[in-house]
C-alpha cells in the first residue's frame, strides 16, 4: 500500500512516499481505508523532536493520528462494526502503534466510533484528538449547565472545539483571542470574544463576570498562560490544562482553592490504559455534532496525502485557521 514514512526525525521534508506491506487485521482491531487524517501539534512535536519525547516511534515510521475511513475487515472478538462502516478515531502514529498517513490501517476497536452522519470525511478526521482532548477537560471540571467558562484559545484546534461543547452544555462562554479573524470565529461560534492583546484579565473578569472570575477556565494556550488563567479563575473554581509543561508559581492557584486538571488523551494510546472510554467519548461527540451542537473547523487549504510535509509546515508556522487535514 502507499504510504508516507519518515526515515530520520527532523523538518518537514523527512517525509517520504513509499510502498509498504498492507496491514493484517488482528484480535480486537478493525482493518480501515482510510480517507483523510488530520495534522495535530503533537504530530509536529514527534516529526520534529523523535526521541527527545518518549511516546516517538521507532524508525522508520508512519505518522499521524487522527482518521476517518471504511471498515474493511473485523477482527476476532470486535462487536459493533462491519465491514462498509464509516469510522473515525485516533489510534496511531506513536509508540509501537503505526500511524494514519497509509492507504490502510489497523486500528484498535477501543479508540474508534462510527463516523458522524452529519460530517464528511475530512470534517470527522478533524476531530477526534482535539474532541477527546476538549470534552475530557471540561468533564473533569464538572461543567453544569449555567456556568460561566473562559476558553483561552477559542480559535485554534481545541479551543474552538472546546468553545461549542461548553455552550452545549448549557455553560455562558467567552474566549480568548488575538487577531480580528480568530475573534470573528470565536463569535461566529457563538461565545464573547475577549481581545487578550489589548484587554486585561481584570478588565474581562470584570466586565464578563462581575469581578467573582470564571467557573472553569479551559487553558489550551498554556505556559505562562497559565498565571492569567489563575487569576481569571472564581474561588474554589476550576482549571484545566492541555499545555502544563512549565514551572509555575502556584500560590495564586493556592490562595484561592483551585482545582487544576491537567489533560494528556495520548495516555489510552500509549499505555494501553481504558481506551474504551475514548470510543465512549467519540460516540458521544458524534451525537452531539448530529445534533447540531458541534461543527469542526478546517483550514481552507488543502493537502493530498504526498502534500503532508506543506501540511506540517501550516499548521506550525500558524497559518491555518482551524484543523488542517490531509486527504488519502
Amino acid at each position: 500500500m502507499k504510504a508516507m514514512i519518515i526515515k530520520e526525525f527532523g523538518e518537514s521534508d523527512v517525509f517520504e512516499s513509499a510502498d509498504i506491506a498492507k496491514p493484517m487485521v488482528k484480535p480486537g482491531h478493525v482493518l480501515v481505508k482510510i480517507a483523510a487524517t488530520s495534522v495535530n501539534t503533537v504530530d509536529t512535536m514527534i516529526r520534529q523532536m523523535g526521541k527527545e519525547l518518549p511516546i516517538s516511534p521507532e524508525l522508520p515510521a508512519v505518522l499521524g493520528m487522527d482518521f476517518a475511513g471504511t471498515v474493511e475487515e473485523v477482527g476476532e472478538g470486535v462487536t459493533g462494526f462491519a465491514a462498509g462502516d464509516e469510522v473515525y478515531g485516533c489510534a496511531g502514529g506513536l509508540g509501537d502503534l503505526p500511524g494514519t498517513l497509509a492507504e490502510y490501517m489497523a486500528a484498535d476497536a477501543n479508540l474508534i466510533a462510527h463516523k458522524p452522519k452529519e460530517l464528511t470525511m475530512r470534517e470527522a478526521a478533524a476531530l477526534p484528538l482535539v474532541g477527546i482532548t476538549a470534552y475530557e477537560g471540561l468533564k473533569r471540571a464538572g461543567i453544569t449547565e449555567g456556568q460561566k467558562v473562559l476558553v483561552h484559545g477559542g480559535s485554534g484546534g481545541v479551543g474552538h472545539v472546546a468553545l461549542q461543547l461548553a455552550r452545549h452544555f448549557g455553560a455562558q462562554v467567552c474566549s480568548t483571542g488575538g487577531g480580528s479573524e480568530q475573534l470573528a470565529l470565536i463569535e461566529k461560534l457563538g461565545a464573547a470574544a475577549i481581545n487578550y492583546r489589548t484587554e486585561a484579565v481584570a478588565e474581562y473578569v470584570e466586565k464578563y463576570t462581575g469581578g467573582a472570575g470564571f467557573d472553569i477556565v479551559f487553558d489550551s494556550v498554556g505556559g505562562e498562560n497559565m498565571l492569567n488563567s489563575f487569576e481569571a479563575a472564581a474561588l474554589n473554581g476550576q482549571v484545566a490544562s492541555t499545555v502544563s509543561l512549565v514551572e509555575l508559581d502556584l500560590s495564586l492557584a493556592h490562595f484561592k482553592g483551585l482545582s487544576l486538571h491537567v489533560v494528556f488523551m495520548l495516555i489510552p494510546m500509549i499505555h494501553n490504559y481504558k481506551r474504551e472510554a475514548h470510543a465512549r467519548i467519540l460516540e458521544e461527540l458524534a451525537g452531539i455534532v448530529d445534533a447540531g451542537g458541534l461543527t469542526p473547523v478546517l483550514d481552507e487549504q488543502e493537502f493530498s496525502l504526498e502534500e503532508v510535509g506543506n501540511a506540517h509546515d501550516r499548521l506550525a508556522g500558524g497559518q491555518g485557521m482551524g484543523k488542517v487535514v490531509v486527504e488519502l
